[in-house]
């Protein structure tokens, strides 16, 4: 397997270099907005420490990833009114990991929603209401 890129997207998001909309994070995580949501309330949950997916993990990260993210999918149903979530996590390109810092996607969903396509940058409005909604459900405006 290939070794960590500290200079990947999500490492320069954790490190300020990159702005993007957090919702939440304690000492171990980190969740923000997709940039390219296919579903409205699109986030990513990510460990702030170094690694590149699910299988060079450790037991802690992978811990403090998936109690954050059900932390949040609960805020999610909430905050968007959502019946159930869908949760995504790739490895290795060819998994369909194309950041190589472990993530999951949480997509808040309703019966009937079809996801949108991928690679649609969504508006930088829509993603501050969003990142408003789930901030105010947290309590971490």
């Amino acid at each position: 397997m290939t070794q960590y890129d500290s200079d990947n997207i999500f490492a320069k998001i954790l490190r300020g270099e990159i702005p993007a909309h957090r919702i939440y994070e304690d000492e171990a995580t980190f969740v923000f907005m997709d940039i390219m949501p296919r579903a409205d309330g699109h986030m990513l949950v990510i460990p702030k420490t170094p690694c590149r997916n699910m299988l060079d993990a450790s037991p802690e990260q992978l811990a403090a990833v998936m109690a954050t993210v059900q932390k949040i999918s609960h805020a999610a149903l909430e905050a968007f009114d959502a019946q159930g979530i869908t949760l995504q996590q790739f490895n290795e390109a060819a998994g369909g990991q194309e950041v190589f810092h472990l993530h999951f996607h949480i997509l808040p969903r309703r019966d009937g929603d079809a996801l949108r396509p991928p690679g649609k940058m969504a508006e930088p409005e829509t993603l501050v209401e969003h990142a408003n909604k789930m901030r105010a459900v947290l309590g971490t405006q």
